[in-house]
């Protein structure tokens, strides 16, 4: 009893130690290290993606069921008087990404990242990068179906070998 008591604190005191920078990491960042993960976010094409993100949603309450006409011309205006206020809630999701890239990287890191994607390759890259994904998306694709193939072909080969028959 003693010896497992002793091995359980040994064992506690060592995920502590393990687990300590672990929660030092997650100390809120400071101003300079979130502005440099706001950059790298911003230079690195992420937020772009977000762009796509409150059309959607002001879409949906656009498209409401209404049976009155008089009704849809002022849903349409309150529509295009909240643009403005989705579009900055959306700064709220850039920050967020920051975030994230800071409590993952250093500042001297993201300041680096940073420095890449404002050269000229790395403006390339982020201009490139969705092109490039949607070949990789194609090519994973095709891959999947050969590599679906090739398995089912040598699992029947083995299969064989061993007497059995899979159709």
């Amino acid at each position: 009893m003693i010896r497992s008591a002793s091995r359980l604190a040994a064992t506690s005191v060592a995920l502590f130690l393990l687990a300590s920078p672990v929660f030092a990491q997650q100390a809120a960042p400071s101003a300079s290290h979130m502005a440099a993960g706001r950059e790298v976010a911003i230079s690195s094409g992420m937020s772009g993606a977000f762009d796509a993100l409150p059309g959607p949603l002001l879409g949906r309450l656009q498209r409401m069921s209404v049976t009155n006409p008089d009704i849809q011309k002022d849903l349409d205006a309150v529509v295009a008087l909240l643009r403005p206020e989705v579009e900055q809630k959306k700064q709220e999701l850039i920050d967020e990404t920051a975030r994230i890239l800071a409590s993952r990287m250093t500042e001297a890191e993201l300041k680096e990242v940073a420095a890449f994607y404002k050269s000229a390759v790395g403006q390339k890259y982020v201009q490139l990068q969705p092109a490039v994904l949607d070949d990789v998306v194609r090519q994973m694709d095709l891959w999947s179906q050969r590599t679906s193939e090739f398995i089912m072909s040598r699992a029947r080969e083995e299969m064989s070998k061993r007497g059995h028959a899979l159709h």
